[in-house]
Parts: C-alpha cells; sequence; structure tokens
C-alpha cells in the first residue's frame, strides 16, 4: 500500500531496469570524486590535507539548502506538470561538471587547483541535485506497496552497484594507474562522462514508463515551507535521516581513504583497485539476500544488521598489515555485504516515510539526499583530518616523501577506528525508528499510519 491507495500494483521489469540504469550515471558521480578526488589533490595536485578537505566540505555546505529548495521545485514541477521530467533533464548535465572537475589546468597547484575543483564541484552537485531529488521521489509517485518499494530499490541496487564497481575499477586505471598525472585523470573524466550521459538518459526514459505502468493519482502542490517544516518535524524522518548522515559519512570516509591504506599502510598502491572490488562487489550477490531478509523480519531490523556488520569490520582493518592481506581483504568484503544492505534498505524505507499523495515527496527527498551530500562531504574531510592530525606530508605526482610514523597511524586508524565509531553512532540513532512494524501491516488504514508517523 502507497499512502491510502488500496490498490497498490506490482512493477514490471522492463520499466524497472530502465529506471535502474540511472543510477549507472549517479554511480560515477558518488564514486569516483570520493575515491580519488581527495588523493587527486593531495599527490598529485600538491594541496595540503586541510585545505583539500576543505575544497570538498565547503560545496556541499550549500547542498543542505540547495536540494531541499530543489525538492520544493520538483514538488511544484509535480504538482504543475504532473511529472518532474524537466529536472531530471537538467541533471542529465552532470557528465560536463565532472570531466571539468578533473581537467585542472596545468599551471594550477596547491590553493589555485584546490579552487577549481571546488568550484566545479559545485556545478557538479547543483546538477546530481537535480536529477536525484526527482529520481529518488519516484517510488512515492507509484501506486506500489511495502515490499514492492523494496524490490524497485533492489534493481536501483543492483544496477548502482555496478555503477560504483565499474567505476571504481576503471577510474584509476584510465587515470594511469601509479603513474596517474593530470592528462590520465583528464582523460578519466571525459570518458566516464560518455557513459553517464547515455545511463541517466536511459533513466528519465525508464521513470517516464514506470509513472505510465503505475503512476498514483496526483496530489495538490504540498511543497514549500510548510512542507520543510513537516518533514522536519516527523518523528519517523528524523532518527531515518540522522543515521543515514552517519552512515553516508562513514561510507565516503572508508571510500577516500582506500588509495591512502594501499599505498601506506598495505605498500602496494595497485591494491586500491583490490579493495574497492571487496568494498563494491559483494553487493551484486548479497543484495537478493537483503531483499529476502527485509521481507522475513523488517527492513529495520535487516538495517540494524547490516550497521553492526560495517562496525565489526572496520574494527579489523584497524589492525592493519599485522592481520594480513587475505584477512584485510575479507574484512573488506565484510563491509560490503553490510554497504549493500545500508543502501537498499535506507532508500525503501524513505517512501514508506513520505505521506503518499501529500505532493510533498521531492520536499522529503530533497532533504533525504541533502543528508546524503552532507555525508559524501563530511567523510573525506574527517579523514583528511586525521592525515593533517598525523603530520602527513602532501606531494605532486611522481614525487616520493617519506611520510611520519604519526602519519601511517593516522591513515590506519582513520580506516578502521573512526569508521566503526561512527557507524555505532548510527546504529543507535536507528533504533529510534519505529514505523517499520506499522508500515509491515498489510491493509492498516491510512489513519493508522498517520497515528504511527506522529
Amino acid at each position: 500500500m502507497t499512502g491510502s491507495d488500496p490498490r497498490p500494483q506490482t512493477l514490471p521489469r522492463g520499466p524497472l531496469l530502465g529506471f535502474a540504469a540511472g543510477s549507472l550515471g549517479m554511480g560515477v558521480w558518488v564514486t569516483v570524486p570520493g575515491l580519488l578526488l581527495l588523493y587527486f589533490l593531495t599527490d598529485v595536485l600538491a594541496v595540503t590535507p586541510w585545505l583539500a578537505g576543505l575544497a570538498l566540505l565547503l560545496p556541499k555546505v550549500a547542498d543542505v539548502l540547495l536540494h531541499p529548495w530543489i525538492g520544493h521545485r520538483c514538488d511544484v514541477e509535480q504538482s504543475r506538470r504532473g511529472d518532474r521530467r524537466r529536472l531530471l533533464l537538467l541533471g542529465c548535465a552532470l557528465p560536463l561538471a565532472f570531466a571539468t572537475l578533473f581537467a585542472v589546468p596545468g599551471g594550477l597547484t596547491g590553493a589555485a587547483a584546490a579552487g577549481w575543483a571546488a568550484v566545479a564541484f559545485v556545478a557538479g552537485n547543483l546538477l546530481f541535485a537535480a536529477y536525484q531529488v526527482p529520481y529518488l521521489a519516484t517510488p512515492a509517485d507509484l501506486r506500489i506497496g511495502y515490499h514492492e518499494r523494496t524490490r524497485l530499490m533492489a534493481f536501483r541496487m543492483v544496477v548502482l552497484t555496478l555503477g560504483i564497481l565499474a567505476s571504481g575499477l576503471l577510474a584509476p586505471l584510465l587515470a594511469g594507474g601509479d603513474a596517474a598525472d593530470r592528462d590520465g585523470y583528464r582523460r578519466m573524466g571525459v570518458l566516464l562522462a560518455a557513459g553517464m550521459l547515455v545511463t541517466m538518459l536511459v533513466g528519465v526514459a525508464g521513470i517516464g514508463r514506470l509513472r505510465r505502468a503505475a503512476a498514483a493519482p496526483a496530489a495538490g502542490h504540498g511543497g514549500g515551507w510548510r512542507a520543510l517544516a513537516a518533514a522536519l518535524r516527523d518523528r519517523q524522518f528524523r532518527p531515518l535521516v540522522a543515521a543515514y548522515l552517519a552512515m553516508s559519512t562513514t561510507t565516503h570516509l572508508v571510500l577516500a581513504g582506500v588509495p591512502y591504506y594501499a599505498e601506506y599502510e598495505l605498500g602496494r598502491p595497485g591494491l586500491t583497485t583490490v579493495l574497492v572490488a571487496a568494498f563494491v562487489a559483494p553487493a551484486l550477490l548479497v543484495t537478493p539476500g537483503w531483499l529476502a531478509v527485509a521481507r522475513r523480519v523488517g527492513k529495520q531490523r535487516s538495517l540494524l544488521a547490516a550497521q553492526g556488520a560495517f562496525a565489526a569490520g572496520s574494527l579489523v582493518l584497524a589492525v592493519g598489515r599485522p592481520a594480513g592481506l587475505p584477512v584485510l581483504v575479507a574484512a573488506v568484503a565484510v563491509l560490503g555485504v553490510a554497504f549493500a544492505g545500508m543502501q537498499l534498505l535506507p532508500f525503501a524505507m524513505v517512501p514508506d516515510v513520505i505521506r503518499a499523495g501529500s505532493g510533498a515527496a521531492g520536499t522529503y527527498t530533497g532533504v533525504w539526499t541533502a543528508t546524503e551530500a552532507t555525508g559524501a562531504a563530511l567523510g573525506p574531510w574527517a579523514y583528511a583530518l586525521c592525515l593533517t592530525a598525523g603530520g602527513f606530508v602532501a606531494s605532486t605526482a611522481g614525487q616520493s616523501v617519506a611520510q611520519p610514523d604519526s602519519a601511517l597511524a593516522a591513515i590506519r586508524w582513520g580506516f578502521g577506528l573512526l569508521p566503526a565509531a561512527t557507524m555505532l553512532v548510527a546504529l543507535l540513532l536507528q533504533r529510534r525508528y519505529t514505523l517499520d512494524a506499522t508500515a509491515r501491516t498489510a491493509g492498516r488504514p491510512a489513519a493508522a499510519e498517520a497515528a504511527a508517523r506522529h
């Protein structure tokens, strides 16, 4: 059941796959800057760690206001036009910003290079929001029920994982591997941008097919400040958003730390691709398993289990090299299994929280994506602070520097202990979410759902 609609539908597979294809392009934007941009700034462009972290953090600050505003515009579009297509098409300019992000002119290093990256990041975040907010509002626009929303997001998760895995593996190779330089990063940006554009356009077409198959009745416009205030007051939405902020921060922190952990802790920069594969690839296999578990015990319990597993795996990584490479790769794989659940389940829970038919789905989704963007910035920034505290020495491409022992310890602890701590915070916050049990009850009246929400 979606909101008060008594006739939920089962979505056809073809439109589901078309919708999910849009996540391929978004997966590139979510993954590659988080994986390589901090390293690109500190080890290729000689930007000091604190400034590099700031260059990635400040552009995200605007997202706190930007994403809810785009959510409001998204609701206006839905109310006036009956769809959110125009914003989606605007967001398809994201690949241009992505290519620009890594096309730093040859004469720029240090603070100037950080400024270039920050400006390109702001433009990219705006375009990403224009696509992602209406994209993720789609489940709330459809006449589907509790389990079908999870199924819809499972399709998205599998395809998103393909995008994350492919871009995470290809980006370092396209940039030149261990010999990556400015030209290599520029080439990587252009090639991946072309693939992003194609998949994002396919996603727009897929959303149109889903709406034709199972669109819920149009509702009056419910966006604006009132809808934003209602979302922030929602007693179920608040703990879900707070927990997801901690989860997003943690996963992006780990992603930013992979190149450093591979090079300085394991002594082999080429292991970056191995660790990324171990982190992302399990989702291709376990997403159906998470779907089955959620059907059996509910999304909330499943998510708590994923958070606990992530924290446990992070503690193993804090041990570092003495644990042995096979054990460390296995620990990263555990993180990957947990990551799959944390990408599927929260995104399937947000439509459960949204009041279907209120017209404010975009506003709720805008707050949610602002939270995700904030976590994407806080993660690399937190790791950059760890490097700064440890005395990490920045360098240019091809330059070899000896890092102090304190920097090596910061690389290891920032990759292990800090993620474990922040994920435990996410788990504690998540326990305050109580809607899941009642949302699973088939045929529950809309009034009972509203009582459970407030």
